[in-house]
C-alpha cells in the first residue's frame, strides 16, 4: 500500500506523475522538481499476489513459500474460504472480495501451498493467519483459487446507488474524487467498478472551499489502471458527480433484444 505523510512545512521533492509511470516509463523519467509537505510512504507486499487478472485486485492467488526465495505457490480452493479472501483483499489494499472461484484466472500445474488457511477475517496479512497442515501436495484441475476483490468506490447523495458524488476509499480513508478533463470514457471505468452499467453523465461540482480529495488523473484511468492506482492525495473545491445507467450493459442489451422480440409478436404479418 502507499500513503501520504504530511510534514510541518514544504521541502524539496521530486513530483512523480502517475500517468507517466503507468505508461511504462522509469520513475526518473517521470520526475519533476518541486516542493511539498506531502511525502509518499510505500509498503510492498512480498507474500501474496494475484496474477493473470485484469488489475491488481483480481487474479489467481499465489503465496510466496519462503521470504528468502522467489518461489510462489498456488492455493487449492479447498484450503481457502471467504474469511481468508477478506484478508488477502485487505493486504493488497483492495475492497471486499466479490468473486471466489477455482480456476477463474487459469489453472496451473506448479507447486501448491500445503497448508489450510484458517483466518478470522480481521488479520492484516494472510501469513498472519493460523494454518493447519494438509496432506495435499497437488490440487485437482480447476481448483486453484481465483479471486476478485472489489474496487473501493461508491456514489453518495444521489437519487440511487448509481448516481451521486464519486468517492474512493484509499489508504483507509473515504474521500470524494476530483479530476480534470474527465469525460464519459473515464466515468465508464467507475460505473463498471460499481456494477452500474454505462456512464450517462459526469460533471464537476464547485464547492465553497477546498476539502481533502483524491485527485484522479484521467490519463492514468484511460491506460486501463484501476481508480485507486491513479489516486493522489490533495485538496480541491471541484468534486466529481457521476450518473450511471443503473444496469450492467449486458442486462441493457438483453432488455433491448427481449423487448424487440415481444413487440414483434404483436405486429401484423407482412403483406
Amino acid at each position: 500500500m502507499n500513503e501520504q505523510r504530511e510534514e510541518s512545512s514544504d521541502r524539496s521533492v521530486w513530483w512523480i506523475w502517475p500517468d507517466c509511470v503507468q505508461s511504462g516509463s522509469a520513475l526518473r523519467e517521470c520526475a519533476a522538481s518541486g516542493s511539498s509537505k506531502s511525502i509518499l510512504n510505500l509498503i510492498c507486499s512480498d507474500s501474496v499476489r494475484l496474477v493473470n487478472g485484469t488489475s491488481l485486485c483480481s487474479g489467481r492467488l499465489e503465496v510466496k513459500t519462503n521470504p528468502s526465495n522467489q518461489w510462489w505457490s498456488s492455493v487449492c480452493e479447498a484450503d481457502f474460504d471467504q474469511q481468508d479472501a477478506e484478508v488477502v483483499c485487505r493486504e493488497l489494499g483492495c475492497g471486499a472480495p466479490s468473486v471466489l472461484q477455482g480456476a477463474l484466472y487459469g489453472d496451473v500445474e506448479a507447486s501448491m501451498w500445503t497448508k489450510e488457511f484458517q483466518c478470522g477475517g480481521t488479520e492484516s496479512a494472510l501469513l498472519d493467519c493460523r494454518s493447519s497442515g494438509s496432506d495435499r501436495n497437488t490440487c485437482s484441475p480447476g481448483k486453484a483459487v481465483g479471486l476478485t476483490c472489489s474496487e473501493p468506490v461508491r456514489l453518495v447523495g444521489g437519487d440511487s446507488r448509481c448516481a451521486g458524488t464519486l468517492e474512493l476509499k484509499h489508504q483507509g480513508d473515504w474521500r470524494p474524487m476530483s479530476g480534470y478533463y474527465w469525460t464519459l470514457k473515464e466515468a465508464a471505468a467507475a460505473c463498471r467498478d460499481l456494477d452500474c452499467g454505462s456512464a450517462v453523465s459526469v460533471e464537476e461540482r464547485k464547492e465553497s472551499s477546498d476539502r481533502s480529495v483524491w485527485l484522479i488523473w484521467s490519463g492514468c484511468v484511460q491506460s486501463g489502471s484501476a481508480l485507486r492506482e491513479c489516486a493522489t492525495s490533495g485538496s480541491s473545491n471541484s468534486i466529481l458527480n457521476l450518473t450511471c445507467s443503473g444496469k450492467p450493459i449486458s442486462d441493457i442489451i438483453y432488455d433491448i433484444i427481449y423487448d424487440s422480440n415481444v413487440s414483434s409478436m404483436f405486429l401484423p404479418p407482412s403483406q
